[in-house]
């Protein structure tokens, strides 16, 4: 399973009955709140075995799989793990 698949399935937990496109603005959507956000930002750490510091805490890094799979290869380019 891929970055994107990863991402697209923990989304879609917490949005059940709701498909979202991977450029959909997932707190826009009204389907998510800020809880979910932190919990976005423990899943990506713990999946993809990265350090979310406070600059990496803009919520334009969180909003869609889109977002969360460029966030996560930034990251991973920069060799923060």
């Amino acid at each position: 399973m891929d970055d994107r698949e990863q991402i697209r399935e923990f989304i879609s937990r917490h949005v059940r009955g709701k498909e979202l496109a991977d450029n959909e603005d997932v707190f826009a959507s009204g389907f998510v709140n800020s809880m979910f956000a932190m919990q976005l930002v423990q899943f990506v750490e713990s999946a993809f075995g990265i350090v979310c510091e406070s600059d990496d805490l803009d919520i334009d890094n969180f909003r869609s799989v889109d977002a969360l799979a460029a966030f996560v290869e930034r990251k991973r380019g920069a060799g923060v793990a």
